[in-house]
């Protein structure tokens, strides 16, 4: 440089002083030069060694203790007066429900959701059992959102491909976890079984699990900035095509949401959906699951909306609405003239209060009915038969009469999430049932459990 002439621009004095500063600082750079070389050989490491340079892993861990206070029903016959049946399900359990999701994005507009479940807390937690009658009384009013039992074993819970096709248009595909639950958007957004309520229940309406199907096709449209529409074809088990599985052979669901944001605090979902089901049972597991007698199928048309609003940044109002009319369609036991229509009602509201006292805690105060058969007429050729609130055994009616539960169960929840650390939250809560099983006269059941969550 000097010597073409660069002489102002660089001095051999210049050259001496940077000279003297390597010498100076000559194991500082030989320091440094050492620490390059051991990230470059981690990087590398890592590099061939990294899961994978498409795909994440995502996993939940649920641990929960629950119990019960000692209760007694009244079912043989219901509403006599006469508590006859004990609940034998009031022992402290313990049990765990673990959730991985692989992600693999294959590029920006396209994603592939593998979902793998394990639990060990079984439905028996919520079942009564001894006199004649108890049956009726099963887990559908007292299941937890996290109860899982797959006897020991790992089950696939979700195989499903999104495409982005348009900028506001994507669709879902595959053979499990494509059903309204996961095509529709929900309102509420501390929906989850591990981080939000306690209950089944007040996971989200519970119609919107109608038919109880797992593959199948849907999309998710944005029409306008705050209305957007998802619909999806939804069928049960696939992998048996002999009549009762198969995308068109076994029971099946069609349903539709509009969503709409009227302002920037308030969310609005508006849907309905059709259910086929070969069995008598709106398969929903909540409430009043059970609605005819065995071998029976039906046709279901159900309607509903929810609504969030968001009143400030730590105070959040919900409320949802349901409703069901099942036809019978058919039975697979011959009884000529077997026909009839059965219709439930259910509803929820609820107040939630995130970040209350510290970043990441959730307060939760719900309370509602869940589903509840308002309305029954399945008859034999016109003559009375086989209705559910009355097969039970109503003191006084007949087993076939016509008619609707005798009360309604009031479902009030409480429930508050600490924030441990950024991916460890325990959640108290309680659930407290009036009138259980639509029944005046049995014991309010409370619940208590401790659910610890891990995220990862």
């Amino acid at each position: 440089m000097i010597s073409a002439g660069l002489a102002d621009k660089v001095s051999k004095e210049d050259l001496a002083a940077l000279q003297k500063l390597q010498e100076e600082f000559a194991a500082e750079l030989a320091t440094l030069r050492g620490r390059v070389d051991a990230l470059e050989a981690k990087t590398a490491k890592l590099e061939a060694q990294q899961f994978s340079t498409t795909t994440k892993l995502y996993g939940q861990a649920i641990f929960g203790v629950q119990a019960r206070t000692s209760n007694t029903a009244d079912l043989s016959p219901r509403g006599d007066g006469l508590k006859d049946s004990v609940d034998p399900a009031t022992n402290l359990t313990f049990g765990y429900n673990v959730q991985l999701s692989l992600a693999t994005q294959f590029d920006p507009r396209s994603l592939l959701l593998t979902g793998l479940q394990m639990g060990n807390l079984s439905s028996s937690i919520g079942t009564f059992g001894g006199t004649t009658g108890s049956a009726f009384l099963s887990n559908t009013f007292t299941r937890l959102g996290y109860e899982l039992d797959t006897g020991g074993a790992v089950q696939l819970s979700d195989l499903s491909y999104r495409h982005l096709i348009a900028d506001n248009f994507a669709i879902i595909v595959g053979p499990v976890g494509v059903n309204p639950v996961t095509v529709f958007r929900g309102p509420n957004r501390y929906e989850n079984a591990g981080q939000g309520a306690i209950s089944a229940f007040a996971q989200r309406n519970p119609i919107l699990n109608l038919g109880n199907t797992t593959a199948g096709l849907g999309f998710d449209w944005q029409i306008a900035p705050r209305v957007s529409l998802q619909a999806v074809y939804s069928a049960g088990d696939v992998a048996n095509p002999t009549g009762s599985g198969g995308l068109f052979g076994g029971p099946t669901t069609i349903g539709a949401q509009l969503s709409l944001t009227p302002a920037e605090t308030v969310d609005v979902a508006l849907y309905y959906l059709n259910s086929y089901v070969t069995s008598p049972s709106l398969n929903t597991g909540v409430g009043d699951n059970l609605i005819g007698p065995i071998g029976s199928r039906y046709n279901t048309n159900a309607f509903g909306a929810s609504v969030n609003w968001q009143i400030s940044p730590k105070v959040t109002f919900g409320l949802w609405g349901g409703y069901t009319s099942s036809n019978l369609v058919g039975s697979s036991i011959a009884i000529p003239g077997l026909q009839g229509t059965v219709e439930t009602t259910n509803w929820m509201a609820y107040f939630n209060f995130p970040n209350l006292f510290n970043d990441g805690d959730l307060l939760g105060i719900y309370v509602g009915q869940p589903p509840k058969i308002t309305s029954s007429n399945i008859n034999v050729s016109g003559f009375p038969a086989f209705n559910v609130p009355s097969a039970i055994g109503l003191p006084g009616v007949a087993s076939g009469d016509v008619g609707g539960q005798p009360a309604s169960t009031t479902h009030l929840e409480a429930f508050y999430r600490f924030r441990v650390t950024k991916n460890i939250s325990i959640t108290p809560g309680i659930l407290v049932l009036f009138n259980p099983v639509h029944t005046s006269t049995s014991d309010t059941i409370t619940i208590g459990t401790l659910r610890t969550t891990f995220t990862f």
